[in-house]
């Protein structure tokens, strides 16, 4: 995709302007310091344009929001290796499952249509499926889970990191990779404090394809792809005993 000139966002702009401010207020309270406060100063503003020059590019790769259905497989690993399935089907369809390997483990499967958001367990043994409908409280906490694997948490995930970083001596850089037969681009960072690179990719295709965040112990990566979910994902398991989650009000 042919990258497109993009305006600031507001909240970025606001960063920036009170990064700026905040290095003007250090150069006044350290002018009679000598250049070499001013050199600093005027260094730190130069990472965090720069930072933020590679995250821009970066973002403009990635779909925020989905304009076309997919469905994207991904493996985890860490302490509990996980085979997960993210579907969309733009406007309302969305379906996350995370099954993850190893007796005892639990599964999350949720799916998302123009009826609501639901929760679902898989059957026991001579059982059928259960699903809770969820109300907008309990929605926004399910979805938590599968904000991990969505462009739009990491895209505000880097645009945040490259203000901090810049001011913190940070560099922000690309690269390239391919897994799994995806050829990717991604950025590269190293936070302070934390041992280790932390890498972010997007496929060609826009979308997640790989995520090792240094100070987490469990990344991912795209193991399949495709543009043709089948509608089933979107839809309730047949047969399944659906009961209504309401959340209580407080006073």
């Amino acid at each position: 995709m042919t990258p497109q000139t993009a305006s600031v966002p507001p909240v970025l702009d606001r960063h920036r302007r009170a990064g700026l401010l905040a290095a003007a207020l250090v150069v006044g309270a350290l002018g009679l310091a000598g250049c070499s406060a001013i050199s600093a100063v005027q260094k730190a503003i130069h990472t965090v344009e720069g930072n933020k020059a590679t995250i821009d590019a970066f973002t403009r790769k990635i779909q925020s929001t989905p304009a076309s259905p997919f469905e994207a497989t991904y493996v985890t690993t860490g302490a509990s290796p996980a085979t997960v399935v993210y579907a969309v089907s733009p406007p309302k369809g969305l379906a996350f499952t995370d099954t993850p390997t190893g007796s005892g483990a639990v599964s999350v499967d949720i799916v998302v249509n123009s009826t609501g958001e639901y929760s679902c367990q898989p059957p026991s043994a001579g059982g059928s499926w259960t699903c809770q409908k969820l109300d907008p409280v309990s929605a926004s906490t399910e979805n938590q889970i599968f904000d991990f694997y969505t462009p739009s948490h990491w895209i505000g995930f880097l645009q945040d990191f490259s203000l901090a970083a810049g001011f913190a001596g940070d560099k922000v850089s690309q690269s390239t990779m391919s897994v799994n037969g995806f050829p990717m681009s991604c950025v590269d960072f190293v936070a302070s404090g934390v041992a280790g690179t932390s890498t972010i990719c997007t496929t060609a295709q826009g979308i997640l394809g790989y995520v090792n965040v240094a100070s987490d112990s469990t990344s991912f990566e795209i193991k399949n792809y495709t543009t043709s979910p089948s509608a089933s994902l979107f839809q309730t398991p047949p047969g399944a005993t659906i009961t209504q989650i309401t959340t209580p009000t407080t006073s």
